[in-house]
């Protein structure tokens, strides 16, 4: 069959992206900007590739027609805490718009599950999308999941964060919240087997593990399988705001996402029934086995998605063509060069940069500076890497976004996403004389940038020195 993945470069597009393939469908991504679509050349060759933004205004034969199945994995949770159902509307409808150019039969959305007569913003939103695709002309299979539990996934990696970094808890009242997580490979099973099934049609199924556990409950079971014990207390008086901070905080998450999780936690969210695991004979994995496989993708450097790759994990809101073209004029710069002899070693050592690796100078200043980012309401360094040696257009690394990674023409470019008085870009460069170069450019707003920037000159000097020298001699 022909399948259209929209939001083919996010968490679940990209996990459900090579099973489509594995299945052999042939698969049409859609995506906003296709240099962001984090896939290796052998996959991109299989698949059809368009670039589409369903909030702007519709373009005719955009789409192939011939499309049998669409998926549809559209969310702007992330992306604000005012306007993102708007948002999420106005996708959906023009979803259905676009959908009527084709001849899809079949459209799977994955939603969230809403069984509370006061549903939160984000769980309202997505019945809200839920009711205006059943608008469209095509038979709807809408699959409610709750948290995700994955290598990657934004639940996950805040339970991991909160575990790994707080022994002792002290936390809001809505830790004890039950909810239904299922594992990433469930869902992806689940979304898969649906395709073409009739007794699927305009119905929508409650999808979960086997287990119904408190939030309290899954960071112990938690701490319980990676061998260590943690201590939760339990405290009425944290109010949302304050829990939003608490979790901005502690875990790598952003603000907006952690406004609308906290929004979301202190409603319980449990599948009603279980009629689409019977009808399919799928075997749920329990909270732990999903733990334990996500480990092991970790251990194995598989991770193959992650959501703090996903823009609105930051504060780059762009299309990144905007700023691949470093400015010229009005600027201020540290350049350094280097003269190097083992090439590959190098471009190596630079495709590593950042995460586990660090910066190869002075680590612990880039860790203040992360911190004091935080503080200042930016993303800070929790966000690490999703590889621990590849790099692809729209990934975040630490503090930065990647802009422009090309190994053939041995170049890396990055856009700060710290707060800055100003807009900075850092890029690593071999040139055909076998010189590396390495730039930290900054374009200042104001006499505050100008001020910022050589308050920080000294600093600049030894760490940069030091970090293109040590990149050049790492092994």
């Amino acid at each position: 069959m022909k399948i259209l993945l929209t939001g083919a470069n996010g968490y679940i597009g990209m996990r459900l992206l090579p099973q489509l393939l594995d299945l052999g469908h042939k698969v049409v991504c859609a995506v906003r900007d296709e240099k962001r679509l984090s896939i290796d050349e052998d996959t991109r060759a299989l698949v059809e590739i368009v670039e589409i933004d369903f909030l702007k205004a519709f373009q005719p034969d955009l789409l192939p027609r011939d499309i049998d199945i669409a998926y549809y994995l559209i969310h702007s949770m992330s992306s604000s805490t005012t306007d993102f159902d708007e948002k999420e509307a106005r996708s959906a409808e023009a979803f259905n718009v676009y959908m009527a150019e084709t001849h899809v039969q079949q459209v799977i959305y994955l939603s969230g599950i809403v069984n509370d007569t006061q549903l939160s913003k984000h769980l309202s939103s997505r019945k809200n999308v839920e009711d205006i695709l059943y608008c469209g002309k095509f038979n709807l299979t809408v699959l409610r999941a709750g948290i995700i539990v994955g290598s990657g996934s934004s639940s996950f990696e805040i339970i991991r964060d909160l575990c790994e970094k707080l022994p002792f808890m002290i936390t809001p009242k809505w830790v004890l919240t039950k909810t239904q997580p299922i594992a990433i490979r469930d869902v992806i099973t689940f979304l898969t087997e649906v395709i073409g099934n009739e007794d699927t049609y305009n119905d929508s199924f409650d999808i979960g593990g086997p287990d119904v556990l408190t939030y309290k409950q899954m960071l112990q079971q938690y701490a319980k399988v990676r061998g260590f014990k943690n201590w939760i207390l339990t405290v009425p008086v944290m109010t949302p705001k304050l829990s939003s901070y608490w979790l901005y905080f502690v875990t790598s998450t952003s603000y907006k996402l952690a406004i609308n999780l906290v929004d979301s936690m202190k409603m319980e969210v449990i599948a009603k029934d279980n009629r689409l695991q019977d009808l399919l004979g799928i075997r749920t994995h329990t909270y732990k086995e999903a733990i334990d496989m996500a480990f092991k993708k970790i251990e194995q450097n598989l991770v193959v998605s992650s959501w703090k790759d996903s823009m609105v994990s930051g504060r780059f809101k762009k299309n990144l063509q905007k700023y691949i073209q470093v400015p010229k004029y009005g600027i201020l710069k540290d350049e350094k060069t280097l003269k190097i002899k083992d090439e590959e070693r190098v471009l190596r050592n630079i495709w590593k940069i950042g995460g586990n690796t660090g910066w190869y100078y002075g680590n612990w200043l880039w860790r203040i500076r992360g911190f004091l980012d935080k503080l200042n309401g930016g993303v800070g360094l929790r966000r690490g890497r999703t590889h621990p040696d590849k790099i692809y257009p729209g990934d975040s690394l630490d503090f930065w976004r990647v802009l422009l990674a090309d190994r053939e023409a041995k170049r890396l470019l990055l856009f700060a996403e710290m707060r800055l008085p100003g807009e900075a870009w850092l890029e690593f460069k071999i040139d055909e004389r076998n010189v590396l170069h390495q730039t930290a450019t900054f374009r200042p707003k104001g006499l505050r940038g100008r001020l910022y920037w050589y308050s920080i000159l000294p600093f600049h000097y030894f760490i940069f020195e030091g970090m293109i020298r040590n990149i050049a001699k790492a092994k």
